[in-house]
């Protein structure tokens, strides 16, 4: 078995089970852009792209520490030490717990910065709709001003100027794509409008 063959097979199934944000979709994108960020800063890229298939994993213990649960499926997993030296692999795991949005200090090696750079999906409309949908998720009979006044917050705390959210290697598509979205946030009816369609749209209300 390949090593292509062995995340494709085992590896990127168990993202079946996480919720919308973070399914096998997710995960695939956030390989695709790796490699691109890999190729683009002469980083190895099958390293980068083991570290884009683990990233999430320790999603099935919890959200808050995921980043670490994943680091260690990966240290765990004794199939990648087939392909990757003790050194690469603890590499590897470093890079997995710095690809965290909220965390405060900068990734400690250019793979912590590439995951985290990839996994920077800033599609504006995709990321309301994600906000909104663990809103909901935390209040489920919350109603709609309730909903939007916590994903209002979320967004503004982590995506506006100041915001927690850090781009590492400053990609031109996250970079466009994080104006367009603060452009949205800044305007707040348009924020609302967005935000009350996706409510509709899941509740009927």
């Amino acid at each position: 078995m390949t090593l292509h063959e062995y995340i494709e097979q085992t590896i990127l199934p168990q993202y079946d089970a996480f919720d919308g944000g973070h399914k096998r979709d997710h995960a695939e994108a956030v390989i695709a852009e790796s490699l691109r960020l890999a190729r683009a800063h002469n980083a190895d890229e099958q390293m980068a792209y083991v570290i884009a298939a683990y990233h999430d994993l320790g999603l099935r213990f919890d959200r808050e520490k995921h980043h670490i649960h994943s680091g260690e499926i990966l240290m765990a997993d004794p199939t990648l030490r087939q392909w990757f030296t003790e050194e690469q692999l603890l590499t590897m795991r470093d890079a997995v717990e710095d690809h965290r949005a909220s965390g405060k200090n900068p990734p400690r090696t250019i793979y912590g910065a590439i995951v985290a750079e990839a996994d920077r999906q800033i599609i504006p409309e995709t990321v309301i709709a994600r906000t909104m949908a663990y809103s909901a998720k935390l209040y489920p009979d919350g109603d709609f001003e309730t909903l939007y006044a916590r994903s209002r917050e979320h967004l503004l705390e982590k995506y506006a100027e100041g915001g927690y959210m850090r781009l590492w290697l400053n990609s031109e598509r996250n970079v466009r794509s994080l104006e367009a979205l603060r452009a949205i946030i800044r305007n707040e009816p348009l924020l609302r409008s967005l935000c009350e369609q996706w409510y509709k749209a899941h509740t009927g209300n």
